[in-house]
């Protein structure tokens, strides 16, 4: 029996670091291990990946087993990836987020890395993939948004990048990476003026 995202979830989903914003002083990826720890372990399961809230072999019956936090290895694949993305080892790190998702691909974190990842190798097709990925798990959040505006603005498509940053900040007001970010697309449009 699946059951449906949970507030705890969604708010861990919504922490999602903005993979693709580099406006900020830190490199937003590294929010990631934080956003998706969750609570508790004896509140079952909020890791930020939407799977069966049961383990294999559990039952309603018996009480839930404790989940796995994912990142908490520093040598999985998910954890790996992280640690090539920071280091700016943007084929590494894809390779690493590629696996995770592959061997969780409810795992909606792992599919953001890889969209940045690719994002940052321009492998604008293939991270459009990975976003569809990640709004088919946990929607059309502002922080998956707020990253396609910025792969957009990488592209150079600014028409795409402002309609997509707005939809974000309409669905978040107050968020200050999509403000960056769209403060970044006017500087952008600026400079590309001002060359042609």
């Amino acid at each position: 029996m699946r059951r449906r995202i949970g507030p705890v979830v969604l708010a861990a989903v919504c922490l999602i670091g903005l993979a693709g914003c580099e406006t900020t002083s830190t490199n937003p990826i590294a929010k990631l291990d934080a956003a998706l720890r969750g609570p508790p372990l004896d509140d079952p399961p909020s890791t930020g990946s939407v799977r069966d809230s049961t383990n294999p072999g559990e039952t309603p019956d018996t009480p839930p087993q404790k989940p796995e936090l994912l990142g908490d290895d520093p040598m999985d694949d998910l954890s790996l990836g992280k640690k090539y993305y920071r280091q700016g080892s943007y084929g590494l790190a894809e390779r690493y987020f590629r696996k995770a998702a592959e061997q969780k691909p409810r795992d909606a974190e792992a599919w953001l890395g890889l969209a940045a990842a690719y994002d940052q190798l321009k492998r604008f097709d293939l991270a459009d993939r990975a976003y569809d990925q990640v709004v088919k798990i946990v929607g059309p959040i502002p922080q998956v948004l707020n990253n396609r505006g910025f792969s957009y603005m990488l592209r150079g498509d600014y028409r795409r990048a402002r309609e997509t940053l707005l939809a974000a900040r309409a669905k978040a007001p107050d968020d200050p990476h999509i403000a960056a970010n769209l403060q970044l697309l006017d500087e952008s449009q600026r400079k590309a003026k001002a060359v042609n």
